[in-house]
């Protein structure tokens, strides 16, 4: 096992007592722990480079590998005959995807150019994620089957997970090739971990996510971190040192997804996910180690009044976010009638009376739209820069006048300092 300093840049191999603790057949959580703790947070083990050998046949790790649920290094071809593990009714095994970055159209809602995955699946299990209607999770259906005995991607959503352990090697590669780059004026070449998981849901996803991080970074690419998990704060000392490497503005910024503070109700459709106190606490704790943080105040539930709003957006003040971004639920599609189903057999009887009036078009419009004209007004009282995203049905069915104001909101930036992305060499 070849594991010595090397000095060729970001990319490293550990040496010395960092070695000597781990042991001759060390597991990928093992790797990715004394990575985390050793060096310059920008500096990453890479398993590629370490003479390291799958634990099953033997064979040298040279191209993609992953990792059994016990943590002991695979090469490709064993992780996918490895059986999947099922406990606490999640399933998990190795993601079969190829992708590493993708090109997407969240620039509309100014979030970034491109998203990555570190994961297929979520155990967060909330009600209204529209992830599984996507053509990144609808269409791998039968893969889905086959590796994690999935019926049905959106009824069993938040009961697997595929993990792509391989990913910052991956990247890595990748971005050394890469010579273009997505830039719109609203995504400024921003790529967002993740839009389709939790990155930081366990650990395993955290050192994924890590590794993914360092290389966009250590390319001078600007990266938005999207969690509902406190874990986020593990790496701090990562997202510190991004704050070091531009003038024109941050690498990094971390969000977290905060709709509403009455935590049963929360309870209630995001059944696994950490409550709303601990993602504003983490927040906090980021923006305290200045790094820039945002909130995704979305998806808002048609329980709150104007009082709720402004005690959420006193509470966002207080962390002085580059943006709150706000979005009213939306009542369409087969996550929304087993939102609704969550609800009442949370035993949160009027969240489900509530969400069931939004069925009605006209009920739906007029909630939406109070529900924005609250969120801005009080961004304003409050010096907080709210950014809403009203819905395309929404728009078409208000006045003339609301409807030009609405059309110019979803084409209005979200005001965020971004650097440049460097052009490729």
């Amino acid at each position: 096992m070849r594991l010595q300093q090397e000095s060729n840049g970001s990319h490293y191999l550990l040496s010395g007592e960092a070695q000597d603790n781990l042991g001759s057949s060390p597991t990928l959580d093992t790797l990715r722990e004394a990575d985390r703790k050793h060096g310059d947070p920008l500096d990453r083990l890479d398993i590629l480079d370490a003479n390291l050998n799958c634990s099953k046949c033997g064979s040298e790790l040279t191209e993609r590998f992953s990792a059994a649920m016990n943590g002991q290094l695979l090469c490709w071809q064993c992780a996918m005959s490895d059986t999947a593990d099922t406990t606490n009714e999640i399933t998990r095994t190795t993601d079969s995807a190829k992708v590493v970055l993708s090109k997407s159209n969240l620039f509309h809602k100014s979030l970034c150019d491109y998203v990555i995955n570190v994961a297929t699946g979520c155990t967060h299990g909330c009600k209204f994620c529209y992830v599984p209607s996507t053509p990144g999770v609808s269409a791998r259906g039968d893969m889905l089957g086959e590796r994690a005995d999935v019926e049905d991607v959106q009824r069993d959503w938040g009961g697997y997970l595929l993990y792509r352990d391989d990913l910052p090697e991956r990247l890595g590669r990748k971005l050394e090739r890469k010579r273009k780059w997505k830039w719109t004026e609203r995504g400024q070449g921003v790529v967002m971990l993740s839009s389709g998981t939790d990155c930081y849901q366990d650990r395993r996803t955290a050192q994924i996510t890590r590794g993914c991080v360092a290389e966009l970074v250590e390319h001078r690419i600007p990266v938005r971190i999207l969690t509902r998990s406190p874990a986020v704060c593990r790496d701090i000392d990562l997202y510190q040192r991004a704050t070091e490497l531009t003038d024109d503005g941050m690498l990094v910024r971390v969000g977290s997804s905060i709709p509403c503070l009455e935590e049963e109700q929360v309870r209630a459709i995001e059944p696994r996910a950490p409550v709303p106190s601990a993602r504003l606490n983490a927040l906090q704790k980021l923006s305290d180690a200045g790094v820039p943080v945002y909130v995704s105040m979305s998806p808002t539930y048609p329980t709150q009044d104007r009082d709720d709003f402004e005690s959420l957006i006193q509470k966002f003040a207080q962390l002085d976010p580059e943006v709150v971004f706000h979005e009213p639920i939306n009542p369409r599609g087969a996550n929304f009638d087993m939102t609704v189903e969550a609800a009442r057999e949370a035993g949160e009887t009027e969240l489900a009376n509530e969400l069931a009036k939004l069925r009605d078009r006209e009920y739906w419009v007029d909630y939406s739209l109070k529900q924005m004209r609250w969120a801005e007004e009080l961004g304003d009282e409050y010096g907080v820069n709210v950014h809403i995203w009203p819905d395309k049905q929404v728009i078409t069915s208000v006045d003339s006048e609301t409807e030009t104001e609405l059309r110019n909101q979803r084409k209005r930036p979200s005001g965020e300092i971004i650097p440049d992305v460097p052009l490729p060499t």
